[in-house]
């Protein structure tokens, strides 16, 4: 772990000194920006809203200056993290592995893809903001080095700050709307009005019911983003059974111990970690060499109730698309966990019984969970996707799909032809679609955004056939990644591989979640998802090469300490 700078001592300090305590500065600076950038961007869309109303009054769309604040902070952290590289790491800006070459491939594709389409760089701008500047932020930062005080920190904040949004979005379901319209939400539910205030909640059909958004702008973006912190809990859960199981196999063969326990001197741990690494590829940062990173595991009770209170969060959210990524973690934690003959048994329990929950609860309430308007949407675009991809397979260019073509178009509706429409009639500008038909406005034709309800085709239209091929090997390289790192790390027996497989279980399990969910939603639009999942991905997924002669995979030459 990286010492905290030491006291100015001009007896000992030397100009020799200098870069080093610039660099540790410039690193507890990084850090912390980057923990204070994770507790806010939950809260993005409640303190833009808020802020808005409090400088231009109510009735106004989010102010532009205002909610650029996250890239401002992102934007400091990257000068900082340049700034590092530059004065102790040149070196590890050309170590590049299969995940670097194919985000720039992708970012070089967007720009000649772009030129050769529609030219609109103020659009393209927008579509990079949501495609790329996450990938951006991973390929610089995962090249300086991150301290293990910053990674328990990270957890901690994902914990607590996870806690007061799923609270204050149970709270939500039960608040008066003038409590939402004090606030400076819109009055309008279930939409959104580039010209207009925020909505604050979505209203399930004609049902009444609420689907929370809590401090988010939806609650698709809501129930995504929870499971982050649903991740990190799941993986506590999987590394207290494992440091159980360990405590029992030390007492029952006394001879299996650690590598590197807690009383053994800090510079002969240091070496025996070393020596792990180097020998078996250990994927750990050089500052959790230090020191063995103590007090990262919660009190049970502590993480149960966590759990409960963000799974009913979940639930109340009815973002199926996040109910699907939290039942893959919850799969993939049990598989862990249990016996293969018990997992499975477990497992077919568990499909027979959610089967059954769901026939009933579609049988007694199709329009909470069939929501045929929207699960039309979800079986239709995707195929109007694949078609587009086809008629263009060189692509249309960045920004023609997904969130960024939400600033260029119409606000549009897409009904039943046997659903009535006459509740949009207060809103004389809305467009309105019955099946296919434009039924309002009549005064022209309305330019609406073009959604493939799938992150991986709206790259496909943007990109073409090459973009989303590369995109595909993106996900599927990293994925890999965090879990062979997770393998890797389980396998080893001391503190330093106890919590490096914590970290990079729970980023696999997040990341994972968060791919399948991209499948059915644009899943990485939010930058609360997009921008913490790829910066705690890249603090502990440093680049690798391959070396075939040695038959195995290493890490690049290890950043100064």
């Amino acid at each position: 772990m990286a010492a905290d700078p030491a006291p100015f001592d001009s007896a000992s300090f030397s100009i020799f000194h200098f870069p080093l305590y610039i660099s540790l500065v410039l690193q507890r600076l990084r850090e912390r920006l980057t923990l204070l950038l994770i507790a806010l961007l939950p809260l993005h869309a409640l303190l833009v809203t808020v802020g808005t109303k409090l400088i231009e009054g109510s009735g106004h769309a989010p102010m532009a200056v205002l909610a650029v604040w996250k890239e401002g902070i992102l934007g400091i952290i990257l000068v900082l993290a340049v700034m590092g590289l530059l004065m102790n790491a040149k070196r590890a800006l050309l170590c590049f592995d299969a995940a670097d070459v194919l985000i720039v491939a992708l970012i070089l594709l967007s720009f000649v893809v772009t030129y050769l389409t529609h030219q609109d760089w103020k659009l393209a701008a927008l579509g990079f903001k949501y495609d790329f500047l996450p990938l951006t932020a991973f390929l610089i930062l995962r090249r300086v080095p991150w301290s293990g005080d910053f990674l328990r920190s990270a957890r901690t904040v994902l914990l607590w700050i996870g806690a007061a949004v799923a609270a204050y979005g149970l709270a939500t379901l039960v608040l008066p709307r003038g409590f939402f319209l004090w606030l400076g939400y819109g009055d309008a539910h279930s939409l959104y009005f580039p010209d207009q205030p925020l909505a604050s909640f979505q209203l399930i059909a004609e049902t009444g019911i609420r689907r929370i958004q809590s401090t988010f702008s939806g609650p698709n973006q809501f129930g995504l983003w929870l499971l982050l912190p649903l991740s990190v809990l799941l993986s506590l859960v999987s590394q207290t059974r494992e440091r159980s199981k360990e405590k029992l196999s030390a007492r029952q063969s006394p001879s299996a111990r650690p590598c590197a326990s807690s009383s053994t001197p800090p510079g002969i741990r240091g070496r025996l970690v070393d020596n792990a690494a180097s020998q078996q590829g250990l994927p750990l940062h050089p500052q959790w060499r230090a020191d063995p990173p103590h007090g990262w595991l919660f009190p049970s009770r502590v993480v149960i109730s966590l759990i409960v209170l963000i799974l009913f969060a979940l639930f109340f959210s009815f973002s199926r698309s996040a109910w699907i990524g939290g039942a893959v973690m919850l799969l993939v934690t049990l598989h862990a966990a249990l016996p293969r003959r018990i997992f499975w048994r477990s497992f077919a329990a568990l499909m027979l019984a959610g089967v059954i929950v769901a026939a009933a609860g579609i049988a007694l309430s199709p329009k909470v969970l069939g929501r045929l308007s929207s699960s039309r949407g979800h079986l239709t675009r995707p195929l109007e996707a694949v078609h587009m991809i086809i008629a263009h397979p060189f692509g249309l260019g960045l920004g023609t799909a997904g969130p960024a073509s939400n600033r260029v178009s119409e606000t549009c509706v897409m009904l039943r032809p046997q659903d009535d429409p006459a509740w949009a009639k207060s809103q004389p500008t809305l467009c309105v679609f019955l099946g296919d038909t434009q039924v309002q406005p009549a005064d022209h034709i309305c330019r609406c955004p073009f959604h493939p309800e799938n992150w991986y085709l709206q790259v496909g239209v943007e990109l073409g056939i090459l973009g989303f091929v590369l995109f595909i090997l993106l996900m599927i390289t990293v994925l890999r990644r965090l879990g062979m790192q997770n393998a890797k790390c389980k396998m080893q027996n001391d503190i330093h591989s106890h919590f490096s497989f914590y970290i990079s279980h729970f980023t696999f399990l997040a990341f994972l979640a968060v791919s399948i969910a991209a499948l059915f939603l644009h899943a990485w639009e939010d930058s609360a998802i997009a921008y913490t999942l790829w910066m705690l991905i890249a603090s502990s997924c440093p680049p690798a090469f391959s070396a075939p002669a040695h038959g195995h995979r290493f890490r690049c030459p290890d950043l100064p300490d």
